[in-house]
C-alpha cells in the first residue's frame, strides 16, 4: 500500500504573529484540556503551544510542538527581530533531544499537537477558539499525499524513554510491574 495517493483532510492553523498579543490564553486552555482528568489542572509547560515573548519590544510568536526528532538538526542559525537576537531552536516545532520544550514535564515524552481532536470532537481547537485577537486560525484542505507508514504514539514514547534510560532498564522496569500486577 506504500506509495499509493489517497486525499487527505490537512488541518492547519494558521498563525497571524502581528495580531498576537501575548496573552498566552492558548497555553492555558490547551495544557488544561490535555490535563488528566480534563480541565483538572493548569500547567503551561504541558501544553502544545508555546508563546515565544518579548514584551518590552511588543514581540509575541505562536510556535506549535510538531513531531518528535531523535537527533539535533545541525542548524543553529540566529535570527535578529527588533534588535534582539533568538537562535534557531526558539522557532523549532520539534521535540528532541536538546531541549525540555514540547516535552511532559514529569516523564520527558514528547508532545505534539493533537488539534484537540478526541471525544466529543472540537470543531476547532480550543486555542483558536480562545484567541480573541484571531492570532490563530483554523484551516482544513484536502491533499492528495502518498500514504505511509507512521510510528504509533506508543512506539515513539517507548523509544524515547529507552533513549534516555537505556532499553534494558525499560524492560527491567515492565517486568516488575508485570510481576506486580499478578500478585
Amino acid at each position: 500500500m506504500n506509495g499509493e495517493k489517497k486525499k487527505k483532510i490537512i488541518k492547519t492553523i494558521k498563525i497571524d504573529a502581528d495580531k498576537c498579543n501575548g496573552c498566552r490564553a492558548c497555553e492555558v486552555i490547551c495544557s488544561a484540556f490535555h490535563a488528566t482528568p480534563k480541565y483538572s489542572s493548569n500547567n503551561p509547560a504541558r501544553s502544545r503551544i508555546h508563546v515565544i515573548r518579548e514584551p518590552l519590544k511588543d514581540v509575541y510568536l505562536p510556535v506549535f510542538a510538531g513531531d518528535y526528532t531523535v537527533a539535533e538538526c545541525a542548524g543553529r542559525n540566529k535570527y535578529t527581530i527588533d534588535g534582539k537576537e533568538y537562535n534557531e531552536c526558539d522557532f523549532c516545532r520539534a521535540s528532541c533531544p536538546s531541549r525540555d520544550v514540547f516535552k511532559e514535564p514529569d516523564s520527558g515524552l514528547p508532545l505534539k499537537c493533537d488539534m484537540c481532536e478526541s471525544e466529543p470532537p472540537q470543531e476547532k481547537p480550543l486555542c483558536v477558539q480562545w484567541c480573541l485577537n484571531e492570532a490563530l486560525l483554523y484551516e482544513e484542505r484536502e491533499e492528495e499525499i502518498e500514504e505511509e507508514v507512521k510510528q504509533e504514539e506508543l512506539e515513539i514514547g517507548l523509544e524515547s524513554l529507552a533513549n534516555k534510560y537505556g532499553l534494558h532498564n525499560i524492560m527491567d522496569m515492565v517486568t516488575r510491574m508485570a510481576v506486580s500486577k499478578k500478585g
